[in-house]
């Protein structure tokens, strides 16, 4: 396939994809389409290569019900997805510069010489109390590694759109009971983890009532020359 091709396909899996409100509860996504779709995530990249994210895939009804009552902008969404995707990411224990969490992944998923791993996590420390300072606030880190996961949330529903399937990005729920209900079934390390964003996957019900909409490129590009 050449580049041109390539480019409108891409650019039509763009258009394509809307967020679905209400998926057809009788269409399921197959194994190997939803495996592609979770790949996608997994390779995403991330800051320092720390990949802070866990993806939680809720099929459990009775589960979905109790999301269902404390996620106002899931309402049609939680019960006729194919897949309900919950993007957990990891919290300042987790990736603070000196956790163990962050060495492993440096020493034991990327293979660095311990010297390599100490001369980044030295360099990372700095980032953190100084440049990005985000060990001013509870808060900070996990906001910093929740915007990690929308990076992942945005190839995967990229990729899902270039095989077909709608998807909706969710952030319509109150996240402390979000928090408990995940906690209490015991799918939640909370000294670990915290929510940062969903995603339904599935197949539409209906067409988008209107065709998409963006403001032109003129007003949202400013080359620097």
């Amino acid at each position: 396939m050449d580049k041109n091709s390539i480019k409108e396909q891409v650019l039509n899996a763009f258009n394509f994809r809307h967020a679905c409100k209400e998926f057809d509860a009788t269409k399921k996504i197959s194994d190997d389409d939803f495996n592609f779709i979770l790949e996608t995530g997994r390779l995403s990249p991330s800051s320092l290569g720390l990949e802070p994210w866990k993806f939680l895939i809720v099929q459990n009804e009775d589960l979905r019900k109790q999301l269902k009552e404390v996620s106002w902008g899931a309402q049609g969404q939680l019960p006729t997805a194919s897949h309900y995707v919950i993007f957990l990411t990891r919290n300042k224990n987790e990736l603070s510069y000196n956790s163990q969490y962050v060495r492993d992944m440096f020493e034991n998923v990327h293979h660095m010489p311990k010297e390599v791993a100490n001369a980044i996590i030295e360099k990372m420390e700095d980032f953190q109390k100084n440049d990005a300072k985000v060990l001013d606030s509870e808060r900070g880190i996990e906001d910093w590694s929740s915007k990690q996961c929308y990076i992942a949330m945005g190839n995967m529903m990229t990729s899902a759109a270039m095989i077909g399937i709608d998807s909706c990005p969710i952030e319509g729920y109150h996240r402390d009971s979000v928090e408990k209900i995940l906690a209490d079934a015991n799918l939640l390390d909370k000294s670990k983890f915290t929510v940062a964003c969903m995603t339904a996957f599935g197949y539409r019900k209906n067409e988008p009532k209107r065709a998409k909409t963006r403001q032109s490129m003129e007003e949202i590009v400013t080359f620097v020359k």
